[in-house]
């Protein structure tokens, strides 16, 4: 198996879509960091901070954290040592104008994405999804209203972004609707036919499973 050199990755798909879940064994996969925005925020929420507490009466509302906050994190990150390689981010850009700025870092380092990951789950599936986590882990800011309003912002902001990336072929669209492994090998199956194929042995085992 030739295995690919840089994964530059973009994942993508409405709240409740589990690609928190799939984000992670993306990554694992082809060895590269997730990075996730909402940890980032969680983290200084948990370390006090006062960017922390600043996300944490955002979140709070049910809103977003401004661009010019979630920008400055992102692009510290990305220039850490071990996301030079390659990287999948999860939750940024979020709308054009991030979409702008992540281009136009990049193409500073020399460097683009490879591959923008869309999980492709119904509306109704996404807020069934959503309550139930609101039950299991007791989230407080998980309510009703505050699904709504995030998968609102997802559909106005968010989801547009993808016509940009269509436009540059990067685009793979994954049925997020099954078991964790059925999505996880449709994933797979859709980067190899890119030819972007995992460097790690379990991921190559999901591979060849979903070929």
């Amino acid at each position: 198996m030739t295995h690919t050199a840089s994964a530059r990755f973009l994942i993508v798909g409405p709240q409740g879509s589990g690609k928190g879940t799939q984000g992670v064994l993306v990554a694992e996969a082809f060895g590269v960091p997730q990075v996730a925005t909402g940890d980032i925020f969680r983290e200084n929420v948990k370390g006090g901070t006062e960017l922390g507490k600043r996300v944490q009466a955002i979140i709070e509302a049910g809103d977003l954290v401004p661009d010019e906050l979630t920008s400055e994190l992102v692009r510290d990150r990305l220039a850490q040592a071990d996301a030079s390689a390659g990287f999948l981010l999860d939750g940024y850009p979020r709308n054009r104008g991030q979409v702008d700025d992540l281009e136009a870092f990049l193409s500073g380092r020399g460097e683009a994405l490879d591959a923008v990951i869309e999980l492709v789950v119904p509306r109704d599936e996404s807020i069934t999804r959503l309550r139930q986590r609101a039950i299991d882990q007791g989230r407080t800011d998980d309510t009703e209203e505050i699904i709504a309003n995030r998968l609102a912002i997802y559909e106005r902001e968010t989801a547009p972004i993808l016509d940009v990336y269509r436009e540059h072929e990067l685009v793979v669209r994954i049925d997020g609707v099954g078991t964790l492994d059925e999505v996880t090998e449709r994933i797979f199956a859709a980067l190899a036919e890119r030819g972007l194929e995992p460097n790690g042995s379990e991921a190559g085992d999901r591979s060849a499973g979903a070929a």
